[in-house]
């Protein structure tokens, strides 16, 4: 199975897809986790993976055995830890000629001005706190590396986000997948997920929409 398969498989059938993936033996089980974890938030290209309802749906498999928990976790992390780190060394080396090249279509030039204005108020703790919001998740370590943050004030913030956010949603995965309602319903709740995850993403996207209006209207 390719890549770009699993995602597809994992977008239109979560329980089954992970399942299947399971069943095929623990290196695709923890192989695509890891894969998919690392390329959401080590590639600047691809900002759009579920990277929150993918951890949760791995989490709620672990609570029935497929997974072992402890692998799980520690798959997590080190994917979200090696993920972010390679994307800020992208954006170090490479961040202004991607960004003039106008190639990455998910980097609007409103999301670039949000994560910038999300970096500039929060500082290095813009590196823990974006991990828990899609897109900005990506976009934060590849700014801070085009932006000139320094790598050791960079490698904290990124440990320590890397590891609450994997452990966060593993977790609610792992905890309420013992709740019959969640197995019922357990697409919805993965649905549920997506749209409170990308729900501030909107909101900032229109609140900056509306603000360039204002000045014209007038």
């Amino acid at each position: 199975m390719s890549f770009f398969d699993a995602i597809t498989n994992l977008l239109h059938d979560p329980r089954a897809a992970i399942a299947g993936w399971i069943v095929a033996g623990p290196l695709y089980a923890y192989g695509f986790i890891f894969l998919i974890v690392f390329i959401e938030t080590g590639v600047v290209f691809f900002p759009f993976l579920p990277g929150d309802s993918l951890l949760f749906a791995a989490g709620f498999f672990a609570h029935s055995g497929g997974f072992n928990l402890y692998l799980l976790l520690t798959i997590a992390w080190a994917a979200a830890i090696l993920g972010d780190q390679c994307n800020f060394m992208i954006g170090h080396f490479f961040g202004r000629c991607i960004v003039q090249s106008g190639k990455v279509k998910a980097m609007t030039p409103e999301r670039v001005e949000k994560t910038e204005a999300f970096l500039d108020k929060w500082g290095r703790l813009a590196i823990f706190l974006g991990r828990f919001f899609p897109f900005i998740r990506t976009f934060v370590p590849f700014l801070a590396g085009m932006g000139g943050m320094h790598w050791k004030h960079f490698v904290p913030f990124n440990v320590l986000g890397g590891i609450c956010w994997s452990t966060l949603f593993t977790l609610l995965g792992y905890f309420f997948g013992g709740i019959p309602a969640v197995q019922e319903h357990f697409e919805l709740v993965i649905v549920g997920i997506i749209l409170v995850s990308v729900i501030p993403a909107v909101v900032g996207a229109l609140r900056a929409k509306f603000k360039k209006r204002e000045p014209s209207e007038e």
